[in-house]
């Protein structure tokens, strides 16, 4: 029996959910599993809803731009608390739908609605690259999004003359302790972590956003670089850490964070040979 592929490695478990589950995996791959949570808290912020959702149900959109599936559920979900679901959903049905991700994807087959328009990549860059052939001049266009604004997109619409663009964001995002950012960032230029599995791109940004008011962005690259391993679970989080100037990263063919270890087992594997 050979060594197994992560023995002596410590990889970082940057996620929040499954930890448990994941450190398994890791372990039974000879690693050392470590839980630094770079995801925050995700909050539902309900009444934030009721405003935009009349607004949409009694007004509707020429175009519905919906970018993640959990989001599209919790607006149908407060819609029907409000007793406006099916206006709601013949809103929906009466707009221009454009799509990022298969999990929105599920969800508009789950509510008998399709898109017109749908990401290249699972990436918001991916999606404005097939909306550009998309005509917005003096269109109403209403947009899902999850906890974070997305500027490029607005940036976007507003320029090829979209007459209003409302973002909706029924999710706030407190971000994760200082301190859990401030021991990744130290374990990370110290030489002391091989790998770090990245679930989302929030926590890319999170811990970049620190190393950025700590002026050590620079170093935290060149650790990437040389020593820790990047991995990201899907191509929106491989966006992110490209985005920062890391260019080792690995990327499971299903987006998986399962699949992500293994890929790192594998790499670890060949580097051996």
């Amino acid at each position: 029996m050979g060594t197994p592929a992560l023995k002596d490695k410590r990889i970082v478990i940057a996620g929040s959910r499954k930890t448990d589950e994941m450190g398994l995996i890791v372990e039974k791959q000879g690693g050392t599993p470590i839980v630094r949570s770079l995801q925050g808290l995700t909050l539902f912020e309900e009444a934030l809803l009721e405003e935009p959702l009349r607004r949409f149900a009694e007004h509707g959109a020429d175009w519905v731009i919906l970018t993640t599936g959990m989001g599209s559920d919790s607006i149908l979900n407060a819609a029907e608390k409000l007793g406006i679901k099916e206006e709601v959903l013949a809103a929906l049905a009466e707009a221009k739908i454009a799509s990022r991700g298969y999990k929105t994807t599920a969800f508009l087959n789950r509510t008998g609605l399709s898109a017109v328009v749908s990401d290249a990549d699972g990436t918001m860059h991916g999606l404005i690259d097939n909306l550009a052939a998309q005509d917005f001049e003096g269109k109403r266009v209403w947009i899902q999004l999850h906890g974070e604004p997305a500027p490029e997109l607005v940036r976007f619409l507003e320029k090829n003359g979209a007459a209003s663009v409302e973002s909706v964001l029924p999710y706030r995002v407190v971000p994760p302790e200082e301190s859990t950012l401030e021991q990744l960032m130290t374990e990370l230029l110290a030489g002391e972590v091989d790998a770090v599995c990245f679930t989302t791109a929030v926590q890319v940004h999170y811990l970049f956003q620190y190393a950025d008011r700590m002026r050590q962005a620079d170093r935290l690259v060149e650790a990437f670089d040389q020593h820790a391993l990047a991995g990201a679970v899907g191509k929106v989080t491989a966006q992110a850490l490209k985005t920062r100037g890391i260019r080792r990263i690995l990327v499971p063919e299903t987006e998986r964070m399962g699949a992500l270890i293994i890929e790192i087992a594998h790499y670890y594997e060949r580097s051996s040979d």
